[in-house]
């Protein structure tokens, strides 16, 4: 998987960072992106990108505060402009369908593609499809805020050829059977257990994506071993008050949450416009959890 940050700037846009909006790359057959949160201006960002509104086929959003839903419409409605037919699920708390149709209907905007939405009242398994599944857990905001994980199916090891060569199996379509069956009978006859030539099995990656949050043990337990966890980090580690008060987290609180969390990589992000020096916040990060880093806008993280 990859990610792709498209905003990561905290309640209003600066000149370097848009609001939040986050595009994961699944990577998978049909090269879905799946979008997190969609701030105001989050099209114009993705113009800079490889990111195609025409891909998105799931919109999740953590909170309906406006950093983070108020490029929502203009996405929806550009995508109908481009063409793009296929369907797009939004996930998201009470009151953001309320929102989008409201939205929509006001601005006589007509989409030529089917648009769901799920409200979302329950924590634990959110969905599960043929590429991922996708957890989903309440954390602690002054308004309904939620926590993503998503996690990738295993896949089967990469087919030996070695091995297949040395039993003389001959290459055509049967190979692709391999991957996905027990036993194959070969056009000549011969029938192989498929196991001896299939390498080890590839895990499958995971991401944890946040949305704005106190330090919450919810949010802990939801990141638990991930392969990268995105974490806001609203404020420094000196305006921990700051932080309670507002219901936001620090870089100290976000890399403790990381540490304990035992996950691989921690990118920081909805950054305060107030610091102009982004490398002291990870700094700050890092003397917790070492690898950690500030995400900027338009950068790619490959998981």
């Amino acid at each position: 998987m990859k990610v792709t940050f498209l905003g990561t700037g905290a309640g209003v846009p600066s000149k370097e960072r848009n609001v939040t909006a986050i595009a994961l790359h699944l990577m998978n057959e049909k090269n879905d992106t799946w979008l997190f949160d969609c701030g105001e201006g989050t099209q114009h960002q993705m113009l800079h990108t490889s990111v195609k509104a025409s891909k998105i086929n799931k919109i999740f959003i953590t909170h309906i505060h406006g950093d983070h839903i108020y490029g929502l419409p203009g996405l929806l409605s550009s995508r109908s402009y481009q063409g793009a037919t296929s369907k797009v699920t939004i996930y998201g708390p009470s009151g953001l369908k309320e929102y989008i149709n409201a939205s929509l209907q006001i601005s006589q905007t007509h989409l030529l593609y089917p648009l769901e939405i799920v409200e979302m009242n329950e924590e634990g398994l959110l969905f599960k499809d043929e590429t991922a599944s996708v957890n989903v857990a309440k954390l602690d905001h002054g308004v309904p805020s939620f926590g993503f994980r998503i996690q990738k199916h295993d896949q089967p090891g990469s087919l030996l050829m070695e091995k297949v060569k040395e039993a003389n199996i001959p290459l055509g379509p049967h190979l692709k059977e391999f991957k996905h069956k027990k036993e194959v009978t070969l056009p000549d006859g011969r029938t192989f257990e498929t196991s001896p030539f299939i390498g080890p099995l590839k895990e499958g990656k995971s991401v944890c994506i946040l949305g704005d949050t106190r330090y919450s043990t919810k949010g802990l337990r939801l990141a638990e071993k991930v392969d990268l966890l995105v974490h806001e980090a609203t404020f420094s580690k000196s305006e921990e008050r700051h932080a309670q008060l507002y219901y936001h987290s620090t870089t100290e609180q976000a890399a403790t949450l990381a540490l304990k969390a035992r996950v691989n990589h921690l990118i920081l992000t909805h950054i305060s416009p107030r610091y102009q020096d982004p490398l002291m916040l990870e700094k700050e990060g890092r003397e917790i959890f070492p690898n950690t880093c500030i995400a900027n806008d338009l950068v790619t993280f490959t998981v």
